[in-house]
């Protein structure tokens, strides 16, 4: 990865689903712009906008921040389509366009009616995006990437890739797949509670749902565990493989695993019992923060 790249998204982001501006109202808006704010004010180098976001809800946390990087964490080339998208970063200003990365994935076939060839499908996509009146360049993009050939071509037609819920075995051939020069940024689910059985409890009820998944259950397949280790929402081996549980000291060293295996930064995405992934748990993003000093 190159200083440039590094510069532009930093070591440590925080990933949040609910940083969705417009789908909400006046009230949400304001929640989110304030904590995208502290956010940008704490230091981290890079804000994800998860769970499918529009090009709108990208562009109200730009709006909202002065210096951190925005990416989408993943906008599904379904929803919409190369033109449109590139048509509305072209019409951010230069500032705000140089912040934006615009992060894409094929979604899955059980959420997409018309999934299918999802290779294909990206290959199109970027050939659009190049192909546009103002185009989203090579630079400022990231593919969610799991298997060989997505990561592949993450490495060709974009800054890199941005996996989800994979283990830090799985950045290590990650790496391995994209080289040396490419982004490779691991998204990470955290939950700050030290008591582990209420931890699991918590990282289970976000992983219920992925586990329905194909994409994510191949992929954990291939990395060597097995179907049992999917029942009742997740085994102890696969949680503390996909999760770091604890206090901010683990989430640390589990962050540190992902780095040694060869990646470039590191999403965190907070999870809380009474929110999941829902919420703006400002208050782990700050401790987070105050643990992570040394990396923001």
């Amino acid at each position: 990865m190159t200083s440039d790249t590094r510069g532009t998204f930093g070591r440590i982001g925080i990933w949040s689903g609910a940083l969705h501006g417009a789908r909400t109202d006046d009230t949400g808006r304001r929640a989110i712009a304030e904590a995208v704010a502290e956010l940008d004010d704490l230091g981290y180098g890079t804000l994800w906008v998860g769970g499918s976001p529009s090009p709108e809800d990208a562009v109200s946390v730009v709006a909202a921040t002065r210096t951190t990087t925005v990416a989408t964490g993943i906008l599904s080339i379904w929803d919409h389509t190369a033109e449109e998208v590139a048509s509305r970063i072209a019409a951010l200003d230069t500032a705000a366009r140089a912040r934006f990365v615009l992060g894409l994935g094929v979604s899955h076939g059980p959420m997409v009616p018309q999934y299918k060839k999802p290779y294909s499908a990206m290959v199109a996509y970027l050939d659009a995006l190049d192909a546009a009146t103002v185009p989203v360049e090579a630079g400022r993009r990231v593919l969610a990437a799991l298997g060989p050939k997505m990561l592949a071509l993450a490495s060709g037609r974009a800054v890199g890739a941005h996996p989800y819920l994979v283990t830090s075995e799985h950045t290590a051939e990650a790496r391995e797949a994209l080289g040396p020069g490419a982004l490779l940024a691991p998204e990470l689910s955290v939950v700050l509670d030290t008591d582990l059985d209420r931890a699991r409890t918590t990282a289970r009820n976000m992983l219920e749902m992925y586990l329905r998944l194909p994409n994510y259950t191949d992929n954990l397949l291939r990395l060597g565990f097995a179907e049992s280790d999917f029942a009742d929402g997740g085994s102890v081996r696969l949680l503390d493989a996909l999760f770091a549980l604890g206090d901010t000291e683990r989430v640390r060293a589990r962050a540190q695993e992902y780095f040694d295996a060869g990646a470039d930064h590191v999403a965190l995405q907070v999870l809380t019992a009474d929110e999941g992934g829902a919420g703006l748990p400002r208050a782990e993003w700050r401790a987070l923060a105050q643990a992570f000093a040394d990396e923001l």
